[in-house]
């Protein structure tokens, strides 16, 4: 805790993981809870001292969204120090930037214009992008709802197994039909067909995006987090070495083990990329080592922190402290860049899962004695276990937790990595 910092309040959206890991980083700094809005209280936000969380009916939508954020918005307007509006999920980064003009005359919004984010939030012309920055994505194909209408039949032009994943991720929230998961690996034709023909007969309208696989286990991805302050600067570049991913069909592909990694190269490839479009706030990056031509391979930028960005923090760059530095005490636009890992003797292991989990599931290789070395040195985290932050109703739900995530791989690891 940062006792000689300037008064500033952090308001969080949302009530997930990612929520408490930042209310979480928030907290380390200053001691005090965090206010949060949501829609509805998820598990992780639950008996918690941290998250001062309030509901709305109907608040992850417009106009319902906006409607109620100007109310808040009264309520901080007499705020002498800055109001720091953060949103942690998808459509909460995309309203904050979609109504930024509406909001910032109380609210420090560190978002990117709605034209850029709604670039790169969509894939087709995300990919486009990497084009133009010669950052590498798998061998895509896009499928729209007028192809699968169509007469014609829809041409695969990759082997199977093949990837497959909407492009609207904020659409595919709402989206439900017996089957439905985050993103597919899809193993046949009839499966594939049978995707599309379910997702857009239950309210999908948006593309399709059908990727070649690259092979490899769940040790060949990678995730990148970086801060880029309000002058388009690159300050904070923190690479993970995830090791293990969550089976389940709601979460599948989320990062559930991460090991802190330097990357020099990647560093300054994404540093360029950033800075070039003018990008501000946070970013997240998802990428895949292809072994068959040695390049890193990247699927998507997440406008946000992601529910695993607290591994930042657990390795001494606290996610917070850089819209702080940015907005409050503004003495980041001086600062040097700061290139996380480089220290290996500081690694901290961040798991989302209990360790038994990991050890069980977790293939077999290097990376994962180096884990189990850090496990057996008591140097790793849980973004949601928090000795500060500990009672008797948490703990109970927190082993309730564990035992739905040791429940769901020993139902679908087999079932999605065979």
């Amino acid at each position: 805790m940062n006792s000689n910092l300037p008064d500033f309040t952090p308001v969080l959206l949302g009530s997930d993981f990612n929520v408490y890991g930042m209310a979480r980083s928030f907290y380390e700094l200053t001691g005090k809870p965090v206010k949060a809005f949501a829609e509805q209280q998820l598990a992780p936000t639950r008996f918690t001292k941290i998250v001062d969380l309030e509901l709305i009916d109907g608040f992850a939508d417009d106009p319902q969204w906006i409607n109620s954020m100007l109310k808040i918005k009264e309520r901080y307007r007499d705020h002498k120090e800055p109001v720091i509006l953060i949103g942690c999920g998808d459509g909460y980064a995309e309203l904050i930037s979609k109504h930024k003009d509406e909001l910032s005359d109380v609210f420090v919004c560190p978002y990117i214009d709605f034209d850029l984010l709604k670039r790169l939030n969509k894939k087709e012309s995300f990919y486009e992008i990497c084009d133009q920055y010669n950052l590498p994505y798998p061998k895509t194909k896009v499928i729209t709802k007028e192809m699968w209408a169509s007469d014609e039949p829809i041409e695969q032009p990759f082997d199977y197994p093949v990837a497959l994943k909407p492009s609207n991720s904020v659409e595919w929230v709402d989206v439900h039909f017996d089957g439905r998961k985050k993103a597919y690996r899809v193993k046949s034709r009839p499966e594939l067909d049978e995707i599309l023909q379910r997702a857009y007969t239950n309210g999908y309208e948006s593309d399709f995006i059908l990727q070649d696989f690259i092979p490899g286990d769940d040790s060949n991805m990678r995730v990148l987090n970086a801060y880029v302050d309000q002058n388009h600067h690159v300050k904070m570049m923190c690479l993970g070495h995830p090791l293990l991913e969550d089976p389940s069909p709601s979460a599948i592909g989320n990062y559930v083990a991460i090991l802190p990694e330097y990357n020099k190269d990647i560093y300054q490839r994404f540093q360029k990329f950033l800075e070039d479009i003018k990008f501000t706030g946070y970013a997240n990056f998802d990428m895949k080592y292809d072994s068959r031509d040695n390049t890193y391979k990247l699927f998507e930028i997440n406008l946000r922190q992601g529910r695993s960005s607290f591994f930042v923090t657990l390795n001494g760059y606290n996610l917070a402290q850089w819209v702080v530095r940015d907005y409050v005490t503004k003495d980041l636009a001086d600062a040097e860049t700061v290139y996380g890992n480089k220290d290996a003797n500081k690694h901290q292991l961040w798991l989302g899962v209990p360790v038994k989990v990991f050890k069980k599931y977790a293939r077999q290789n290097g990376d994962k004695e180096r884990a189990l070395d850090l496990i057996d040195h008591k140097r790793y985290g849980m973004t949601y276990r928090y000795d500060k932050d500990m009672n008797i109703k948490r703990w109970a739900l927190l082993k309730w937790m564990e035992h739905i995530y040791t429940k769901n791989f020993n139902r679908y690891f087999k079932e999605n990595k065979g």
